[in-house]
């Protein structure tokens, strides 16, 4: 990978490349998801993420429409609610996230939750497969799905998610699930790649990688993100910051930084587990 490239891909199973840097929207409402798209945008950020729930698809879909960068540059991704979770509802779920976000085709559409306890995601996988045989989504796939509920899609439908979005940053690394989605074609998106609630950015490992290179913590964090070929979506309502976020391709770590920061999984769990938590 080039360091100098801003618009680092990957490439998923249909063909179609998603930028590996995006922005998360999660909890940005109105005008301050309107300003941190528009920021984003202008900073050279191509993958926006948002979701049913996060309530802001009108105006992450508003701040596209008055940017000057085209649509067919932005990987736009959005996610929907176990509401829709049925092969007939999918569609109309896709139908309502276009006419929030202002827009006649998703990039990426997943499922949110699994929402195991109602039994109705392999339904809600089979409407996806249909939407992206109609050419109305790009790729489809998943958040928050655990290798049981991905071998249920595969032994039902024969169809791999192209994405599992998950949380995960360098406290929770998520090997076991990687090597799950390497084996089956699946690109590994984290939500939370920063961690939680700053502490990863002040632990005094992150703080001395970033003295080192002349980079902030979150900069180191997020390049370890790169450098292990993850996806991300981190989330900043703060211009300078947004525009820090993306600003990853001029260095890289090195073997002693990767060793400190794979000492961090101290092996917490995720912040909720998919087999009771959803919406």
């Amino acid at each position: 990978m080039s360091l100098t490239l801003p618009d680092a891909r990957l490439t998923l199973a249909s063909g179609t490349t998603m930028p590996q840097v995006g922005l998360g929207t999660w909890p940005l409402l109105g005008d301050d998801a309107r300003a941190a798209v528009q920021s984003a945008l202008s900073a050279g950020y191509r993958l926006i993420d948002t979701s049913e729930q996060y309530a802001n698809e009108e105006a992450v879909g508003q701040a596209i429409h008055a940017s000057d960068v085209p649509r067919n540059e932005i990987f736009l991704s959005t996610k929907f609610n176990v509401a829709w979770h049925g092969f007939d509802l999918v569609a109309e779920a896709c139908d309502a996230a276009l006419g929030r976000l202002g827009t006649d085709y998703l990039d990426l559409f997943l499922i949110h939750w699994p929402n195991p306890w109602l039994d109705r995601y392999v339904d809600a996988w089979r409407g996806l497969i249909a939407l992206r045989d109609q050419g109305r989504v790009r790729a489809i796939g998943v958040s928050n799905f655990l290798p049981a509920h991905i071998d249920r899609l595969l032994a039902e439908t024969g169809v791999a998610p192209e994405v599992n979005q998950v949380e995960l940053d360098p406290t929770l690394p998520q090997i076991e699930l990687r090597a799950y989605h390497d084996a089956h074609g699946i690109v590994t998106e984290a939500w939370g790649p920063l961690g939680r609630d700053g502490q990863l950015l002040r632990h005094p490992v992150v703080v001395e990688i970033a003295e080192r290179h002349g980079k902030s913590p979150a900069q180191i964090v997020l390049r370890w993100h790169i450098e292990h070929g993850l996806a991300f979506t981190a989330r900043s309502s703060n211009p300078a910051r947004i525009a820090q976020n993306i600003d990853l391709f001029d260095f890289h770590l090195e073997a002693r930084d990767l060793e400190s920061l794979a000492a961090l999984a101290v092996g917490r769990a995720p912040q909720r587990d998919p087999e009771t938590h959803g919406h």
